[in-house]
């Protein structure tokens, strides 16, 4: 046998694994127009802006896992981020028109990560693109909790996330 036959006999098997991956499904999960007043005085929209309309988004995402206000404190459950990797692709004008795209990457026992990319509408670019690892935290206790099958589910369903 050589080299070649055990590289040939392993690429169907890769490429089977690769298939059955699901793809990640990116939900819109906020709209806004950069105001004047989301500019510093560079003329371009702030950063604090961008986390912004990734905190909003965050909140969206939520909902879609059943964590909707109600339930975050009924259940006293609510991700939080504890790592976050950004990068910054254009800058953002007042009147320019962004939406957040947000995704389930992978869900873990006490932990998942999130994408989000956000839009300049306009343009159609990828203007600032991030990945939050969350814990679900258990608010009142401050520590990391389990996540539901419920919540689990829903990410599933939602955001054809491998739980």
């Amino acid at each position: 046998m050589s080299l070649d036959d055990g590289l040939v006999s392993s690429r169907p098997r890769l490429v089977a694994a690769f298939l059955e991956t699901p793809v990640p499904i990116y939900l819109e999960t906020f709209r806004a127009t950069v105001a004047p007043a989301d500019c510093d005085h560079l003329g371009h929209m702030n950063v604090q802006h961008y986390f912004r309309a990734v905190s909003d988004g965050m909140f969206a995402v939520m909902v879609r896992l059943g964590l909707t206000p109600e339930e975050i404190r009924r259940r006293g459950l609510s991700f939080a981020v504890v790592r976050a990797e950004t990068e910054f692709h254009h800058e953002l004008f007042p009147g320019d028109v962004i939406a957040l795209e947000s995704t389930i990457l992978k869900v873990g026992g006490r932990s998942a990560t999130f994408h989000h990319r956000l839009r300049n509408l306009s343009t159609d670019d990828l203007v600032m693109s991030t990945e939050f690892k969350c814990v679900l935290l258990q608010l009142g206790k401050k520590q990391a909790a389990v996540i539901p099958r419920d919540i689990r589910d829903a990410a599933a369903e939602h955001f054809a996330t491998e739980i």
